[in-house]
Parts: C-alpha cells; structure tokens; sequence
C-alpha cells in the first residue's frame, strides 16, 4: 500500500522494507523453513492428544474490571463516540483540503483502522466488534424506522463469512490497486458507501449480519482468537491460552476464502512493494491497474486454492489454523507503517503536523519484531493443526496426512520472508 501523501522515506507499499536492515536473507528464509519443520516434528512425535479443544477455560478477571468492559452503557457510549469521530473523518474527507498530508482520512482509514486493529486485537480481541460504529448507525436507525434490532428477516446461515470476504476483496482492490486510494475524498466516499450497504443489510437481517458479514469486524474478530483474553466458556472475560481461543474459531462456509483474501492480498502488497515490480508491469503491454487487478485476485484464489488441495475434506474444520500465519505476516508485513505513519495520522486529528520521516526507526528492532512475527506465527499455526488433526483424524492416517498442510504452511513462511526481504 502506498503511504498516503508520500513521504521522503521510500516505504514499500506502506512498509519499511528489511533490505539494508542487519538481516542476511538467506539466512533467514533457511531458519524460517527449519523452525517450522522442526516444529512439527516436535508435535508429531510427543503430541498423542487433543489438548486445546473443548471448553476454554481460563483465569477470569477481576469481578469490577469484568462488569466494567461489559456495562451496556459504557459500549454505546463508545460506539457513539466511534460513530462522531467517523462521521467527521467523512466530512472532512469530503470537504477539507485533498491533499493527504493536510487531511486524516487517508490515514485513518490505511492505518489507525486496517493497520492498527491487527495488533489490537492480538492483544485485546475482537476489539472492531466493540467499537464498530456501524452497530451504532444500526441501532439509531432502527429505532427511526421502528423495526426490532433483530431486523425483519432471518440471515442465511449458508451465507457464513462470505460478505466478509467479498467486503475484503474490495477494500484490498481500494487499498492495493485504485490510483486515487489515497484521495481524501475517495477515502470518504468508501466509508460512506460502505456504511449504507452494512446498515441496510443489518435492518433487513439484524444486528448479527455484522458479525460475519463485516469485513473489518470479521477481520478483527478473527485476529482476536489468538488475544491472551477472551470468553471462557462459562461466559466470562478472562485470561487464557491462546491456543484454545483458536480452537473455539466457529467454522462456517466462506471461512477458507475469507483468510485466502486476507492472505492472498498481504503477499500481493509485497510482491508489489518489490523494486522489480515497476518493471514487470511496463513490460506487459496491459493497463497497470487491470495487471495488478488480475494478480491480486489471482493470488487470493491461489491461497485458498492449494490450501484445499492440501486438506482435503478437512479444509474446513483447519481453516482457523490459517489465522496464526496470516497475523503474523500482517504484523511483520505493516509494522513500519504502524510505527512510522500511525503517529503522523494521530497528530493530523490533533491539528498537529509532524515532519517527514527521513529514516526508519529503530531498524534492528523493527527488523527482529517481522522476523518474529512471521515465525512465531507459523509455530503457532503448524501447533494448532496438529492438535486439530489430532483430534479429527484416525491415529494411522495423522502423520501422513498432516504432511501437505504442513509443506504448505512451509512454503508460506518461506513465502512470507522471501517477500519480507525484498520488499
């Protein structure tokens, strides 16, 4: 993704890239390939049963905290809060200067929101579904229209994430292909759009419709199985192992293609970050945005597409064990955007102005902070497919048939630190 407003510091796509930080590359994609093989050897070799299925059970909360982060009154309040603070992005974005230096919208939508809600939901949960202002916006309308907050009719359970992952196709074709993305005005229209078409749908299928249908919320929802805090299974927030909360992920139909769209859409914001990039599409005599257009979806359909050649009928009931290896990738992959244009789009709400970066900051911190990302994430996911075969699969049939998923999931980490190195 292109940093709106173009800074004197190149960032690729959006991110600082890893050439000229203290990493040799073959170094790398070598221990990534190794981490994730010895890993599964590991668990192949010592780990005989389930452990992280079942109820989740954890450590609750302190009673006063738990009833504070749960008040009614103290989520509208932040939703309605959320809902202003949208509305005058819209505004602004609209009517206010269009140069994305001088205007948060860009910024607000590219960074604070699709950027930052990765490792806020790492670390809180599913933190959208509290903010969402579009639950909101429902809300208010519903009551205008007088129509119950379950809405008028029932929402097809075949349906699953699948509006999610079309939602996600075309933020990701907005965010990575669109020439005008960074448009303040383009930007509002978007959000504008975007809240008409998720706000009809919930008064037509109730609040529900935002759980998967949401892009974002789904996003984030998703992400938050992996947060050290969630609901136990008795109903309570509370501590727990992640593992577990990544074993509660609920599987429905479109699943698989809505992570194949999260993943498939990160490895196209590196393969065009890459210096070569520029030159492969002037040496293919078709339109930049049609090749790019042609290559993001195709990257899409080829993630989900060797993803269900890999598990067959179990594709499914793994999908969840995408979730670690995309959240790691997405952190390694936008951690310098974070860090670097994160504050740049705070301090434009404040009516402040920072200057242009000119370096990146901290490198060698930055640098161990993807690399970790990125590995740590493939541990986690080659752990939870294994767990998840071992309570699916027949003990004669589970080594042999974790072995495809496990090379796919090699070919991802390799995948995802090649890009990480030349981008």
């Amino acid at each position: 993704m292109s940093v709106p407003g173009g800074n004197d510091l190149v960032l690729a796509h959006g991110i600082g890239s890893v050439e000229g930080l203290p990493l040799d590359g073959e170094l790398v994609l070598q221990t990534g390939g190794v981490v994730v093989l010895v890993s599964f050897l590991a668990v192949a070799l010592l780990w005989r049963h389930p452990r992280f299925g079942g109820p989740v059970r954890g450590r609750p909360l302190p009673a006063a905290v738990e009833r504070t982060l749960d008040a009614p009154a103290l989520r509208w309040v932040v939703r309605l809060l959320v809902l202003l603070v949208a509305a005058g992005i819209v505004v602004i974005g609209f009517v206010g200067p269009q140069d994305p230096d001088d205007n948060p919208a860009p910024r607000a939508l590219y960074v604070l929101l699709w950027v930052g809600i990765v490792p806020a939901s790492l670390l809180l949960g599913p933190v959208w579904r509290v903010l969402n202002p579009l639950r909101a916006l429902h809300r208010l309308v519903a009551v205008a229209l007088r129509v119950p907050p379950e809405g008028t009719a029932q929402l097809p359970a075949r349906l699953g994430y699948r509006p999610a992952a079309v939602g996600l196709v075309v933020f990701t074709w907005l965010e990575l292909v669109v020439p005008v993305r960074d448009s303040p005005a383009v930007v509002a229209a978007f959000l504008l759009l975007y809240a008409v078409v998720h706000t009809a749908a919930a008064v037509r299928f109730g609040s529900g419709w935002f759980d998967r249908a949401d892009a974002f919320e789904a996003y984030s929802t998703l992400t938050g199985a992996l947060a050290p805090v969630g609901r136990l299974d008795d109903g309570r927030l509370g501590w727990r192992n992640p593992l577990r909360g990544l074993a509660a992920v609920t599987v429905a139909p479109g699943l698989v293609a809505l992570l194949a769209v999260w993943w498939g859409s990160t490895v196209f914001d590196g393969v065009s970050g890459w210096v070569g990039w520029s030159s492969v599409r002037q040496s293919v005599p078709v339109p930049g945005v049609l090749l790019d257009s042609v290559v993001l979806l195709g990257l899409m359909v080829l993630v989900g597409a060797a993803y269900r050649v890999a598990t067959g009928s179990l594709a499914g009931a793994l999908a969840g064990t995408l979730i670690p290896i995309a959240a790691g990738y997405t952190l390694a992959h936008y951690a310098t955007l974070l860090l670097v244009e994160g504050p740049r789009g705070l301090s434009q709400f404040a009516g402040a102005q920072l200057g242009a970066v000119t370096s990146v900051p901290a490198p060698g911190l930055i640098a161990g902070i993807q690399i970790g990302a990125i590995l740590l994430g493939h541990v986690v996911a080659v752990v939870a497919a294994h767990d998840r075969s071992v309570a699916l699969l027949p003990e004669h049939r589970r080594l042999a048939d974790q072995i495809p998923l496990v090379l796919l999931m090699v070919a991802y980490t390799m995948v995802g630190l090649f890009l990480l190195v030349i981008s």
